[in-house]
Formats: structure tokens, sequence, C-alpha cells
């Protein structure tokens, strides 16, 4: 038998096995929450992981509005967003945007931590945030 006749078993979409996961939110702290859902979506623990192809699982996210901030983020952490229009910056604390759409947290977070093109974009419509069970 040669040994040196195996070969790299690269996947693309037709050889993909995508499977649905439910992550209950509820006392997980945000940051943490995000990475290991990040990593799901991408595929990275999969043994046929391969980087340009979305050959992560499709991810439900529940009870986002339980998620916890550590020290004094409630108050301190910002996010700013662009009108558009000059003098347009906007910015919100996280109690503040919690409150006001309690899912956009940990859809921001992810987001931030896929890759910024069009596969990033692909991977993210795979992930349901929802704030109730």
């Amino acid at each position: 038998m040669d040994t040196l006749s195996y070969k790299t078993i690269s996947a693309n979409k037709k050889t993909v096995t995508k499977e649905w996961v439910l992550v209950d939110a509820d006392g997980q702290t945000l940051g943490r929450l995000a990475s290991q859902v990040a990593s799901m979506l991408r595929g990275k623990k999969k043994p046929n992981f391969t980087p340009h192809v979305d050959c992560g699982d499709n991810v439900v996210v529940i009870n986002a509005d339980k998620i916890t901030l550590s020290g004094n983020k409630w108050e301190d952490k910002t996010y700013i967003r662009y009108t558009g229009y000059p003098g347009g910056q906007r910015s919100k604390n996280a109690r503040e945007l919690m409150d006001k759409n309690p899912t956009a947290m940990v859809e921001k977070a992810v987001k931030g931590m896929l890759p910024k093109n069009r596969l990033g974009a692909e991977l993210f419509r795979n992930l349901y945030v929802y704030a109730g069970t």
C-alpha cells in the first residue's frame, strides 16, 4: 500500500452535512457565548472544515434577553451607528439597546466574529436569535 496516496478531502456544498443546534443563552456571558456560536456557524470543530465553504451548522439561540455582562458594561459599553447625514452619529449603551431590541446584542457580537466578506454574510443567515424561550 502506497502511503503517499492519501488525498486531502475538501468539502463543498454537496458534501456538507448541516445540523440544527439549539443554544440557551440564559445566564451566559455575551462574548463567550458569541465566540462559541460563531465557531459553530463556521464549522471549525468539524473534521471536514474548509475555510472557503459554508460547512457550519444552523444555530438557534434562545433566551437572548437573559445574557449577562461583567463589570459596568451595562452602562459603559456603547453601540455606535451612523445615519448617513452630517452630525448623524447615534449611540446607545448596552442597557438601552437591550430594552429596545433584546436580540441585537447577540447578533452584533456574533456578526463581528465572522469573516467580513460574502461567506460571512452567508454564514450569518444561518443564525436565528430569539428573546424568549
